[in-house]
């Protein structure tokens, strides 16, 4: 029986047929369902770590102990994990292990689209990348089979739309594989400088085997196209051959022609040299048809072979079918040729039909905070005061765009505090009275806590808000340490924020709601003007949280609405940026636009009701 399933839910499922018993993440898009799908199996144990350094560790230990284990994370959270990733690549491991790096091509929910495959190359493990939601499945169990023959980590890379696509997978039974046996081995797992000399050497002898496996491996395959008599005897006929891996493998079947030679590498690092030459020297001319960066294409060109790459396709964004034909028109399909030569053409054409091309209105939204979103009181204030802002990686980024227009940076998960304490210390305590670092609750957690002792430390007066949504809102609401409940739901301990916060050297601690805007207003002012640091906790949970034991719930109120009898126009409410607030056309005869409010979006939070000096926004009787 085949299922429709999506790369992040065949991940969980190959792992689960796989025999996995410990499976860690940190949420991140496009890699978040992975570890709520592996939930759902009760023979794994699955978990939301503090950060992905903390996943990593906790799959090493799983792995040294004796057990399967999975650790995903999106593409920057191998930043955070690359500490111990480099030192696993020396100690090896037992039972298999296998990190997911989930890259974000196109930047659809990041702040780069760094390319992961050096990190496999610089750690020297080795990199499998499926193609579809099978192979996802398959590959998984490949990998962890690899993972402990050759006494390494593995990484299986994914892109976000191999990661959210759907396509047909086959799944199994689980193979219950009981766990290794495990003793104490100092020389393998002590990295001491005097250890880790005699690892590098396996290291590299590793590597070797690993290419040899490469070769013949079943993850690298030519798809040779099935040519007549007749046309192998036509003079003058061009052999093209495209090499590709991943997602554009399913691009390229799909736009280029059926008399292209391929190459699917589904094993990226370390790469089948004499494969690739065969292949290379069988067809007159070669394309290597890759994502982000020119990775293949670069170790080709080192061994001497003449292709063509990076100069016909761009090195930024995701190489999508269309993008493809725009490269290498005359490789395409010929009925996609026709179509894509006729529309180059313009609508002037005459083989284009103008009826069938009339141009498509696209109405363009920005994002925006949801309604009664808590943040967007905190930023509504923050560029009231004209405050500097550093900022951090949640929902809350969004409170840079119009009209808010309230943050300065944000650079990576746990910055804010570090850059506010750097811009201080470089300007000067005059400066950071109108400075402050905003950080959500799950990200303080993952690392700003660090941060903030080395404000404490270094004798900052930096003034932090952490922003308690009681979840990790930007990902999907994932629970995390401060919310007090685990991946499956269950009721666990959960981090009291002000009381960590004082255990670090912080004195000055104030909970505020940030609804209250008199009040969070002159909590603000206050705090910064201290000659000490101080924690501000903006705590009013997002208004689209599941409800859960271990914190409050948000009931929704009866939609606000205008008198517009008294609306003046001031327009003071859509300083807000809420989606639910509308300004209307001028009534016949009038100059003023007033204001509306969208009832089918609006909760009633209140938040303009209570900025609104008219009076005219007022609540609806429940």
């Amino acid at each position: 029986m085949k299922v429709l399933m999506t790369g992040n839910e065949a991940i969980a499922r190959g792992a689960w047929e796989a025999g996995v018993v410990v499976c860690t993440a940190y949420p991140g898009t496009p890699s978040t369902e992975i570890i709520e799908n592996a939930a759902t199996y009760k023979e794994m144990d699955s978990e939301w770590s503090p950060n992905e350094k903390v996943a990593l560790e906790v799959g090493l230990g799983a792995a040294v102990a004796g057990g399967r284990t999975l650790v995903a994370m999106k593409h920057v959270g191998v930043n955070v994990a690359a500490d111990p990733l480099f030192t696993l690549s020396y100690t090896g491991v037992n039972a298999g292990l296998v990190l997911i790096s989930a890259d974000d091509p196109g930047m659809h929910s990041s702040q780069d689209e760094q390319d992961n495959r050096h990190y496999g190359r610089a750690a020297k493990i080795p990199v499998l990348e499926p193609s579809d939601s099978q192979e996802c499945l398959d590959y998984v169990k490949l990998a962890l089979t690899l993972s402990e023959e050759y006494d390494t980590p593995v990484m299986l890379r994914m892109t976000t739309r191999v990661s959210h696509s759907q396509s047909l997978v086959s799944p199994g039974n689980r193979q219950e594989i009981s766990l290794r046996d495990y003793s104490k081995n100092p020389s393998k797992y002590i990295m001491l400088p005097g250890h880790a000399r005699l690892r590098h050497p396996i290291v590299e002898e590793r590597l070797k085997k690993l290419a040899a496996y490469a070769e013949t491996s079943p993850l690298n395959r030519t798809e040779e196209p099935e040519r007549s008599e007749d046309q192998e005897r036509l003079e003058g006929t061009r052999r093209v051959g495209v090499i590709t891996n991943g997602i554009t493998y399913q691009y390229a079947r799909e736009v280029l022609d059926e008399n292209v030679s391929l190459l699917k590498l589904g094993m990226t690092y370390p790469l089948p040299r004499q494969l690739i030459s065969d292949f290379i020297q069988s067809v007159d001319e070669c394309y290597i048809i890759e994502e982000l960066d020119s990775f293949i294409e670069d170790q080709i060109r080192a061994w001497g072979f003449s292709v063509y790459g990076k100069e016909l396709f761009p090195t930024v964004g995701e190489l999508l079918p269309e993008t493809i034909a725009s490269c290498v028109p005359s490789l395409l399909k010929p009925s996609l040729r026709r179509d894509f030569t006729a529309a180059s053409r313009g609508p002037d054409s005459e083989s284009a039909n103008t009826e069938d091309r009339a141009p498509v209105q696209h109405v363009g939204r920005p994002p925006v905070l949801c309604p009664g979103c808590p943040h967007r009181a905190v930023f509504y204030v923050l560029n009231r005061l004209k405050l500097t802002v550093s900022g951090d990686i949640g929902c809350y980024t969004l409170g840079a765009l119009p009209p808010l227009n309230a943050m300065d940076t944000t650079i990576c998960m746990g910055a804010s505090i570090g850059v506010a304490l750097g811009m201080e210390k470089a300007r000067g305590r005059d400066f950071a009275r109108n400075l402050v670092a905003v950080i959500g609750d799950s990200t303080f957690v993952h690392s700003g806590i660090t941060a903030l002792i080395d404000v404490v430390y270094n004798k900052g007066t930096t003034t932090t808000l952490i922003l308690d949504n009681s979840t990790t809102g930007m990902t999907g609401h994932q629970e995390n340490p401060a919310t007090g409940v685990t991946v499956r739901g269950e009721v666990t301990t959960r981090i009291d924020l002000p009381m960590l916060v004082r255990a670090v050297g912080v004195n000055r601690v104030v909970e505020v709601d940030p609804f209250d805007l008199d009040r969070f207003t002159d909590v603000l002012k206050r705090e910064m003007a201290a000659e000490e640091p101080s924690v501000i906790i903006v705590k009013r949970p997002c208004v689209l949280v599941r409800p859960a034991p271990a914190r409050s719930q948000v009931s929704a109120q009866p939609p606000v609405s205008v008198n517009s009898a008294l609306c003046t126009g001031c327009a003071q409410c859509l300083r807000l940026g809420c989606p639910c607030l509308v300004k209307d056309e001028p009534e016949p005869g009038a100059k003023i636009r007033k204001v509306s409010v969208d009832a089918s979006q609006c909760i009633g939070c209140g938040l303009c009701v209570s900025l609104c000096r008219p009076q005219a926004i007022v609540r609806k009787e429940g």
